[in-house]
């Protein structure tokens, strides 16, 4: 699996353990308001409803500012673009443990999610566009990996660290402790780290005068990949959100589990997540990306209704087991969308169509997270997040059968025809192995 790794030069390796560290602390910041839910629902007065606003208004702040740092991504650099998001989501995150009422935590969480949502699509195309074709899953893959680091960091902070505080200061010093790694992050991400074929699209950029916008994305050429992706973000992104988000809720009010014992539970969720990021890295590069998507989105619906429905009471010696299983697939199928986005888009506006077809997903999750609150009101939550997880899943599935097949495939411009390169130069995997000595890492 690491043999990508030893081929890498210094840069590359650089940038993987950046980007790595920085998807953590992104999913850390990110996924902490959903575990800290009861305790926030507590010091600030509000329902659980109002509190899914929170949530939801985050995820559609994380949307556009996807959109907008995948533009500028496109636009000014990778590397360049990254430092900003990365030095944004982290100030925001300490900002929320200054709120008051529950309108200024609302508005510090929307200032948070622009900067959350922009720093996973330009960090996966920064090292998209290092890695080759053969190795590309992979490497992104054990990056992603950083997610699921991210949410055990997010739930021992949210668990175990808040207890250790009165209750007005817990949750408090939870968002503070958020810029510090963040600000490590920012400060080894230094120079410009913007691979050649990105490099090469600017110089003919410059030369024809013609800058990538944001509308290039709904060209003929990219509209279809736009639209397909981006179905494809929103069911599997939903399906996940709309448990993840009340997983804590869901520990404590249905298995009448202690705050911290649940975020123990969710920790264990997240190591599943970890070692189902790198499996699916592995395999992704061997059965091809739609079938990774398919597999493991087959493996959560049947997970997650095993987790929510035994009937086995708060018995932690059933739930931790069963919520590795659950986090091995709910986590493990991101690894997809690195290779799979930056394999569909052309350079030229390879981190705009990415961010918009990733972060959609990320804003539409909102419905469902809202959706999961309001079906809870006249439905035990459990099925609430069940219902709509196991839809919203189902129609990923389906998008997989209309999106082309692209392991192997390498990068394309826009004026490059990749359904036509595919038919004609594509290897297998096991092609690709057999030809392992002519690939290198960029």
């Amino acid at each position: 699996m690491m043999a990508w790794y030893r081929e890498a030069d210094r840069k590359t390796r650089r940038v993987f353990w950046t980007c790595g560290a920085g998807w953590a602390m992104d999913s850390a910041d990110g996924l902490v308001f959903q575990y800290m839910i009861p305790v926030l629902v507590v010091a600030f007065g509000m329902t659980l409803t109002e509190a899914s606003y929170i949530a939801s208004a985050n995820y559609v702040a994380a949307a556009i500012g996807g959109w907008l740092g995948g533009w500028l991504s496109d636009r000014f650099g990778r590397a360049r673009i990254l430092q900003l998001t990365i030095l944004w989501f982290s100030f925001f995150s300490f900002v929320s443990g200054f709120a008051q009422n529950y309108e200024q935590l609302f508005a510090a969480r929307i200032l948070q999610g622009i900067g959350f949502g922009a720093e996973w699509a330009v960090g996966a195309v920064l090292l998209g566009e290092m890695i080759s074709a053969k190795h590309r899953g992979k490497a992104l893959g054990v990056v992603h990996s950083g997610a699921a680091i991210g949410s055990g960091i997010a739930a021992l902070l949210a668990g175990p660290f808040a207890a250790m505080f009165p209750a007005d200061i817990g949750w408090r010093a939870v968002f503070w402790i958020g810029l510090l790694p963040a600000l490590l992050v920012f400060f080894v991400r230094r120079g410009s780290d913007d691979p050649e074929i990105y490099r090469a699209a600017q110089q003919r950029a410059a030369e024809t005068g013609r800058r990538p916008m944001i509308a290039d994305i709904f060209g003929k050429r990219v509209l279809r990949t736009t639209f397909l992706a981006s179905l494809l973000s929103l069911g599997t992104q939903g399906a996940a959100f709309a448990i993840s988000a009340y997983l804590t809720s869901f520990l404590t009010l249905e298995r009448h589990m202690s705050v911290s014992l649940a975020g123990t539970c969710v920790m264990i969720n997240s190591a599943g997540g970890f070692f189902g990021f790198l499996v699916n890295a592995y395999i992704s590069d061997r059965i091809g990306r739609r079938g990774a998507f398919r597999l493991f989105g087959a493996g959560f619906i049947l997970s997650a209704a095993i987790y929510l429905f035994a009937p086995v009471g708060g018995s932690a010696a059933f739930l931790i087991p069963a919520g590795f299983v659950y986090g091995f697939f709910q986590f493990g199928i991101y690894a997809s969308f690195g290779p799979y986005f930056t394999e569909l888009f052309p350079t030229e506006v390879r981190a705009t169509g990415q961010a918009f077809a990733y972060n959609l997903g990320r804003g539409g999750s909102a419905l469902l997270i809202t959706g999961v609150a309001l079906l809870a009101k006249t439905l035990p939550l459990s099925v609430a997040m069940a219902a709509l997880a196991i839809l919203a899943m189902t129609g990923s599935f389906l998008t997989t059968l209309l999106l082309p097949e692209t392991v192997g495939r390498e990068l394309h411009s826009l004026g490059d025809d990749p359904a036509a390169e595919a038919a004609g130069k594509q290897q297998s995997p096991v092609e690709q192995d057999a030809a392992g000595a002519t690939n290198t890492v960029g």
